[in-house]
C-alpha cells in the first residue's frame, strides 16, 4: 500500500514537472508579462499613427522551446487593422528571431499605421500567440497597449489659398508726344518749315484735345534745347540756350488757340554729347564702336571733339548724317488722362456693356465686385477676348472660390504663362484639394509667391512637419496657424490668434484647447457653438478622444 502511494506522489511530481516545462504555460501566465506604449494615447501625424510598444517577460517565463507570436492590432469603429508580427523564441529553439533568455528579457518595437476614418475612436492592443508548428494557440485576451486616436491634425483647412494675378489698371494714365524743331548750323532762328512738319501739328493737336476732353488734363510741356558738339564750347552753350527761347516763343505763336494753358518748362543742356552716343549707337556707321570707345576714354569736351576729327574717314559722314540731328530743341508735352472710376466701371458692369474695356479694365472690374458669378462673367470676358493668361489665372481662382476645382484645372490649362508666380500656385492649390500633396508641395515650391509660402505651411501641417509649419504661417493669423500652435503645444498662442474667430471649425478648435486646459465646462459650450453652426462636427466630437476626459452631451 505504501508502495503503491509512492508511486501516485511519484507520478503527480513528474506530470508537474512536465506541465511546469511546457511552454502553454506562458499563456497561463500571461498576466505576469508587463507592456507599455509610447505614446499611451495615440496620434495621426502625417497621415500616420507611429508607436513603440516594450513588453517585459520576467525571470522564468518565457520557455527555451517556445516560440511566441506579438502582433499589434488598432481595433477601431468599423474594423481593424494588424501591424506586422513580432517574433520572439526561447534559448532552444534553433531559429532566426528574436531570443529571450530564461532570465527575462524585453523587447521594444515601432509601429505603424496608416490613418483610416474611424481609428479617432480605437485602441491599439498586442495580441500574443503560441507557434508549435502548424498549431497556434492564442493567449484569452490581448493585451492594451494605448488609446487613439488623437486626429486633430485632420482639422487642417485643406482648401489652399490662391492666387490673383495682378493687373495693371491705371486711373490716370499719362500720355506723352514728342517733336522736333531742328536748326541749322550756328543759328537759333526757327523755320516756317519746321513748324508745319507732321510732328508738331501733331503736337499741337494733342494738346488742343486738352480742351475739348474733360478727362483731360495738361500736366506740363518741356522745351530741352540743344546744341551739336563740334566747335568752340563758349559759341555752343550760349547757342543752345538761344534755341530754347526761340521754341519756347514759337510754340507759343503756334498754340495760341488753345484755351488750356500748359505750363512750359525750358532746358538748355548745351552740347549734346549723349544724343551724340545715341545716335553713334543706333546707326550703321563702320567705325561706331572706336568713336564710341573715344567718347568712353575721354570726359573733356574738346579732346573728345578733337580726337573724333582726328578720324578723318569718319567725321565727315558724322558731319553729314550725326551733328545735323543735334541741332535741335525737343517738343515732350504730358497730358493726363482720367480713366474709369471705380462707380464708372461698376455701371457697365450692371449694364453688361463692358464690350469696350480692355483687358486691364475687365480684370480690375472684377475686382470691384463681390459677387463671383460677376467675376466669372468678366474673366471669361478677358480671358476669350484677350487670350490674357492673367485672365485665365483669374478665372481659376474664381472657381476654386466655388470649390469648382475641375473648372479651375481647365481654365489653368489654358494659360500661356505657367511659370507665372500666381498660376504656379494656383495649380498647386487644385492638386492640394485633389490630395496630390507632393505635386502640391512642388507647385507651391516653384511658383514663391506669398500666397505660396502659407500653402507651404498648410502641406508641412499635412506632412507632419509642425516647426517648419510654424515659421511658414507665422504672423498670417490664420485658422491654419492657430491650429499648428495647438498640434506644437502652444495653447494661449492658439487661442490668442482664435479670439476674434466665431466660425464653426474656429469654435471646435478652442474646444481642444479647452479640453486639453482641463476647462470641460467650456467644451461644452463651445462645441455647442460649433454644433449649430456646422452640424457635422456633432458625430466627430462625440468620437473625439481630445474630449474623453469630458463626458460629453451634446
Amino acid at each position: 500500500m505504501k508502495k503503491s502511494i509512492s508511486f501516485l506522489m511519484f507520478a503527480s511530481a513528474v506530470m508537474a514537472v512536465v506541465s511546469c516545462s511546457s511552454p502553454e504555460k506562458m499563456k497561463k501566465n500571461a498576466d505576469k508579462v508587463s507592456v507599455s506604449c509610447d505614446p499611451q494615447v495615440l496620434e495621426v501625424v502625417a497621415g500616420e499613427i507611429e508607436a513603440r510598444y516594450t513588453v517585459v517577460f520576467p525571470q522564468k517565463y518565457f520557455h527555451p522551446k517556445a516560440v511566441l507570436e506579438l502582433t499589434p492590432v488598432l481595433v477601431y469603429d468599423g474594423g481593424e487593422v494588424a501591424a506586422e508580427p513580432k517574433l520572439l523564441q526561447g534559448e532552444k529553439v534553433n531559429g532566426n528571431y528574436t531570443v529571450i533568455v530564461k532570465d527575462g528579457g524585453k523587447v521594444t518595437q515601432p509601429v505603424k499605421f496608416a490613418y483610416k476614418p474611424g481609428v479617432e475612436k480605437s485602441e491599439l492592443v498586442l495580441r500574443a500567440t503560441l507557434v508549435k508548428g502548424d498549431k497556434r494557440i492564442a493567449f484569452d485576451k490581448p493585451y492594451k497597449l494605448a488609446d487613439g486616436a488623437i486626429v486633430t491634425s485632420t482639422l487642417a483647412d485643406a482648401d489652399g489659398v490662391p492666387a490673383l494675378a495682378a493687373n495693371k489698371y491705371q486711373k490716370v494714365i499719362t500720355q506723352t508726344k514728342e517733336a522736333q524743331i531742328k536748326y541749322q548750323v550756328n543759328s537759333a532762328t526757327v523755320r516756317s518749315a519746321e513748324l508745319s512738319k507732321k510732328e508738331v501739328k501733331e503736337l499741337r493737336d494733342f494738346l488742343a484735345a486738352v480742351d475739348t476732353d474733360p478727362r483731360k488734363t495738361a500736366k506740363g510741356l518741356t522745351v530741352t534745347s540743344a546744341a551739336s558738339p563740334e566747335g568752340p564750347l563758349n559759341v555752343n552753350t550760349p547757342l543752345s540756350s538761344n534755341r530754347g527761347k526761340t521754341a519756347q516763343s514759337a510754340l507759343s505763336t503756334l498754340t495760341k488757340k488753345i484755351k488750356t494753358k500748359t505750363p512750359v518748362n525750358v532746358n538748355s543742356i548745351g552740347e549734346d554729347w549723349d544724343g551724340f552716343r545715341e545716335l553713334v549707337s543706333n546707326s550703321d556707321l563702320k567705325d561706331k564702336n572706336l568713336i564710341l570707345s573715344v567718347l568712353s576714354m575721354y570726359n573733356d569736351p574738346l579732346i573728345r571733339e578733337r580726337e573724333i576729327k582726328n578720324i578723318s574717314n569718319v567725321y565727315v559722314i558724322l558731319k553729314d548724317k550725326v551733328l545735323p540731328d543735334l541741332r535741335r530743341s525737343r517738343l515732350v508735352a504730358q497730358v493726363d488722362v482720367a480713366n474709369y472710376t471705380d462707380n464708372e466701371l461698376l455701371d457697365l458692369v450692371k449694364s453688361n456693356t463692358v464690350e469696350g474695356l480692355d483687358v486691364e479694365a475687365l480684370l480690375y472690374a472684377a475686382t470691384l465686385t463681390p459677387d463671383n458669378a460677376t467675376k466669372i462673367s468678366l474673366y471669361t470676358k478677358a480671358a476669350e477676348k484677350f487670350n490674357d493668361y492673367r485672365a485665365y489665372n483669374n478665372l481659376a481662382y474664381a472657381y476654386l472660390q466655388n470649390d469648382n476645382v475641375s473648372a479651375a484645372k481647365t481654365a489653368l490649362s489654358k494659360a500661356s504663362n505657367l511659370n507665372d508666380a500666381a498660376v504656379k500656385n494656383n495649380v498647386g492649390v487644385v492638386a492640394l484639394r485633389e490630395g496630390r500633396i507632393s505635386d502640391a508641395v512642388k507647385a507651391f515650391t516653384e511658383s514663391g509667391s506669398p500666397e505660396a509660402g502659407l500653402n507651404l505651411g498648410t502641406t508641412d501641417i499635412i506632412n507632419g512637419n509642425y516647426k517648419s509649419a510654424l515659421n511658414r504661417l507665422k504672423g498670417s493669423n490664420s485658422y491654419n496657424e492657430a491650429l499648428v500652435n495647438v498640434l506644437a503645444g502652444d495653447l494661449t498662442q492658439a487661442s490668442s490668434l482664435l479670439s476674434n474667430s466665431n466660425d464653426g471649425s474656429a469654435e471646435y478648435l478652442q474646444a481642444v484647447i479647452a479640453a486639453r486646459k482641463g476647462n470641460c465646462t467650456s467644451v461644452s459650450a463651445l462645441l455647442l457653438k460649433a454644433i449649430a453652426k456646422n452640424p457635422d462636427l456633432k458625430v466627430r466630437a462625440l468620437k473625439d478622444i481630445e474630449f474623453a476626459k469630458c463626458n460629453l452631451s451634446l
